[in-house]
């Protein structure tokens, strides 16, 4: 045990002051990582994929294993020594106010009400039924068109209707496709002003730009699943038109709303108004709350 600590003391006052000992560089983990991925993809391929895989992933962990024991692979790397210097131009440094009873600052300080994001998911769902009646009457030459599809959802497979019958007025099909795009777009605009704080400056980004792409990305990869009929008739060209308005339209609407300070800092029982002695400042006046 001596003669083990005495080499190890000479290896060390053996190095060459400014220097580290650092772990080599090794290509295992990432052959280690390739194959439980092959593993995972001949799933769904070939089962030679999963065997390849499997040799790869053993390959990986016998090299990785041998890079630790029975010695560590190690190299000596240089310490290089800089000196660091912050300089700004800035002659006053900007502070956020924070209050002295806080821990930290909460960001955003302001930002728009959830019930912003549902009123811009109405005013976006009207923007939306007129540019996809505008796209009705310009195709077929009947705003039912678009008000028939979406009421599609409740033909089976096997009743697809005929574009007769899709250019005509229908009184059930007209107030279930009507129920179901007010009940969508409440929801949406529920969603958008739950995510307002990310985009407390540009709520118009959100709604006018990302949401629209990943909503229209999502709906084309699955509505083949959920509605093969309403999937066969959609214009897609038109149906990303028609959310770009809808999010441009709730986003002007959203930044003509008034922003509240954001309540991240208090507790629970005053966040949804429920009566908290100790917690509430008590009245100017003296009286006690009811």
């Amino acid at each position: 045990m001596a003669t083990l600590l005495s080499a190890e003391q000479m290896k060390q006052n053996s190095r060459a002051p400014g220097e580290v000992e650092v772990s080599a560089p090794t290509a295992w983990p990432l052959v280690l990582a390739f194959g439980f991925t092959l593993v995972f993809a001949g799933l769904l391929t070939s089962a030679s994929v999963s065997v390849l895989g499997a040799v790869l992933a053993l390959a990986g962990c016998v090299g990785w294993f041998r890079e630790v024991f029975p010695h560590e692979h190690e190299e000596v790397v240089p310490v290089v020594l800089r000196e660091v210097s912050i300089a700004t131009k800035r002659r006053v440094v900007e502070r956020l106010p924070v209050a002295t009873e806080q821990v930290r600052a909460w960001l955003p300080l302001e930002t728009y009400p959830i019930s912003a994001g549902v009123k811009g998911g109405l005013a976006g769902s009207v923007a939306m039924a007129v540019l996809a009646c505008a796209y009705g009457l310009l195709r077929t030459g009947s705003i039912w068109y678009p008000i028939n599809l979406l009421g599609a959802v409740v033909y089976a497979p096997s009743e697809v209707p005929s574009a007769a019958q899709f250019n005509s007025f229908h009184p059930i099909i007209f107030f279930i496709a009507l129920i179901l795009h007010i009940v969508t777009s409440i929801l949406v605009g529920l969603l958008y002003g739950a995510m307002l704080p990310m985009f407390a400056r540009h709520p118009i980004v959100l709604g006018g730009l990302i949401a629209p792409v990943l909503w229209s990305g999502l709906l084309y990869s699955i509505m083949n699943i959920l509605n093969p009929v309403l999937g066969s008739h959609i214009d897609w060209v038109w149906f990303m038109a028609s959310q770009f308005a809808f999010g441009i339209v709730a986003g002007l609407v959203v930044m003509r709303q008034s922003r509240v300070p954001t309540r991240e800092n208090l507790p629970f029982v005053l966040r949804v108004g429920i009566e908290a002695p100790g917690l509430m400042p008590p009245r100017e006046n003296g009286e006690k709350r009811p």
